[in-house]
């Protein structure tokens, strides 16, 4: 009697690890389409056999196993934050290269070609009221150009600056997250898929938004932490980001250029040379790489600040050197063009036409000897095919060093949608090789379910007869 009882303990022992496995299974095949989610496998122990001391054997549910692989997760970490510096890149230098246009059709280039034709047609009529007229309104349309390029560009960059703000908040939102889901490992979850799933899944998101690294502690919490320094999550306590400005020393070439946009770890410290990949590397790239490049700061012009001031210097030098009237007295000519001299970095946003200059103070006649009346207007027309160094900036005409700047963008934006298609097949490579180790494949789930479900109708049949061998072996004892 005695070894029946040790039998059916041993099958209802049995019973409840096949129990536990199949819910395994059917966990498994619930979230198999759950992001971030590993499959699972229930182990199953066998018990030591050993009647006579009263060990009945059997089996046991064992410790549930993850298939997950944190190589396969690093490397879907790592090609995502690619991938999300790149789609940044992307939607940032499209937003630049708009502020640029080689074509003719409109902005400087526009600008120019319609000033330089302004300027012949006054070299052919010098005194002419309307030719006189034309060039101002021109020049208007110059200085309107210019000023509409800087601010383009600086519209570009206070729409990152907001996108930092905004992806910084989300790293924040998700680092909070993650601490949560540390407290509720410790406080006994450590095995639950869910999660887990959530967990990674939160992770991989992360990743999109900068460079991180996820290490696993022996008690199961995650630490986070970004550019491999800068603690986000620890244990239960995640660390807050931060954004601000900082300005130019008061001994940089340009003490009064333009701020640039910092980013600032949980304690203060400046973080940002450190913060390169992601989304905050890129937008931190652009506000304070890419547009300064245009715009200046404490330690450049800006080339399109240097285009304005070389132009306008340049048809000023010749005006004011050229006579309105040979008199006698001889009539110096006015400066056409005014723009903030105390700031390099401000000269494109503040280039406007001289508000006090009148047409008939413009000078075409130049100085010479011997003087020539429409020398100077002639000498501005050839602006657009310079034949002199000194109506050229780096070697280039206003025109070519122009489109200079627009080339630059765009090489830039071409490489950003190469890096962008690159990436995108390069995640979904690592998601696959992901999905290989550690996905749930429904035909093997289905295989385990027939087992299980086949080995727990066996042991309920096993336990079935035993209960009637015992009943029947009562039942003797009983009427013997």
């Amino acid at each position: 009697m005695a070894n029946l009882i040790s039998t059916m303990m041993a099958a209802g022992g049995a019973l409840d690890a096949f129990t536990q496995a199949l819910d395994v299974v059917q966990n498994n095949v619930s979230n198999s389409s759950t992001p971030g989610y590993a499959n699972q496998t229930q182990t199953l122990d066998g018990r030591e056999f050993d009647p006579a001391n009263g060990y009945v054997g059997g089996v046991v549910a064992g410790q549930i196993i993850s298939s997950r692989d944190q190589y396969a997760e690093q490397a879907v970490q790592q090609q995502t934050t690619l991938l999300g510096q790149a789609q940044q890149d992307v939607n940032s230098l499209t937003a630049i290269q708009s502020q640029f246009d080689i074509t003719g059709g409109s902005g400087i280039t526009a600008a120019f070609n319609t000033l330089f034709n302004a300027f012949s047609a006054w070299g052919e009529t010098p005194t002419s009221t309307v030719a006189q007229q034309n060039v101002i309104q021109q020049a208007n349309t110059v200085a309107s150009a210019f000023q509409q390029a800087a601010s383009g560009l600086k519209a570009a960059a206070t729409s990152a600056g907001s996108e930092l703000q905004s992806t910084v908040a989300n790293i924040n939102q998700m680092s909070t997250e993650l601490a949560g889901f540390n407290q509720q490992i410790m406080n006994g979850d450590r095995n639950d898929g869910a999660l887990d799933a959530q967990i990674h899944s939160t992770l991989e998101q992360l990743s999109s938004d900068g460079s991180i690294s996820a290490t696993q502690q022996t008690d199961g919490t995650w630490n986070v932490l970004l550019n491999g320094q800068t603690p986000l999550v620890m244990e239960s306590q995640a660390f807050a980001l931060s954004t601000g400005t900082t300005s130019p020393s008061p001994t940089s070439p340009i003490p009064n250029g333009p701020p640039q946009l910092s980013l600032l770890s949980s304690d203060g410290a400046d973080i940002t040379a450190a913060t390169t990949g992601g989304q905050l590397g890129s937008l931190l790239n652009l506000v304070n790489v890419v547009v300064p490049t245009y715009l200046g700061d404490g330690t450049q012009a800006g080339t399109l600040n240097t285009l304005a001031e070389s132009f306008a210097s340049n048809v000023n030098t010749q005006l004011t050197n050229g006579y309105q009237s040979v008199g006698p007295p001889p009539v110096p000519g006015v400066a056409l063009f005014t723009y903030d001299t105390t700031n390099p970095t401000n000269v494109a946003n503040t280039l406007q036409v001289n508000a006090n200059i009148s047409p008939a103070q413009l000078a075409a006649t130049s100085a010479g000897p011997p003087t020539v009346a429409n020398g100077v207007a002639l000498a501005l027309s050839q602006l657009a095919n310079p034949t002199s160094a000194s109506d050229e900036i780096g070697g280039l005409s206003y025109t070519q060093y122009y489109a200079g700047l627009a080339s630059n963008v765009g090489t830039l934006l071409n490489n950003a949608n190469e890096r962008l298609q690159s990436q995108q097949s390069a995640v979904t490579q690592a998601q696959n090789v992901r999905q290989q180790i550690s996905g749930v494949s429904l035909d093997a789930e289905a295989t385990l379910l027939v087992q299980f479900q086949q080995a727990y109708e066996a042991n309920s049949k096993l336990i079935t007869v035993l209960s009637q061998i015992s009943e029947d072996t009562i039942n003797m004892l009983t009427t013997a």
